[in-house]
């Protein structure tokens, strides 16, 4: 199977929480729209300095990671992003992978926004039996 890319967006939590609550207008709210790699072998989703930069994220905490060569790097835990994809939707911290040149939606934010990849198409999908809600399991 090739590599997989998804169009996603990728919005500042914070904005969408004051733009819901009036403080922002919606207008107002940070969001960027990517072609992301889908890459089921990351955990979460990984951005580069300049994708937090312009959303304005907030450094959340440090954390070492194991890069796919195998040497250990300590990154910044920013967020919390809004990831969009089609009718599905979650939020989560990011990793910051200084100099990376793509985004990786990883594992995580894929399960809880029940989605797939259809291996035939070389595409992300919404989980095909609940095409309207996604299911998120809690054991």
């Amino acid at each position: 199977m090739g590599l997989v890319y998804a169009d996603i967006t990728l919005l500042n939590s914070f904005d969408v929480t004051a733009a819901k609550k009036g403080l922002i207008a919606e207008g107002d709210v940070k969001k960027l729209t990517f072609k992301s790699l889908v890459d089921t072998g990351a955990l979460t989703l990984t951005i580069n300095e300049e994708i937090a930069n312009q959303l304005d994220l907030k450094v959340l905490d440090q954390s070492d990671v194991s890069l796919a060569d195998g040497t250990v790097s300590k990154c910044d835990l920013v967020g919390p992003v809004e990831i969009r994809f089609e009718n599905r939707m979650t939020t989560c911290p990011a990793l910051v992978l200084p100099g990376a040149d793509e985004v990786l939606l990883g594992a995580v934010p894929l399960e809880l926004m029940d989605v797939m990849i259809d291996p035939r198409l070389h595409r992300l999908v919404v989980h095909p039996l609940r095409p309207n809600t996604a299911l998120m399991k809690v054991k």
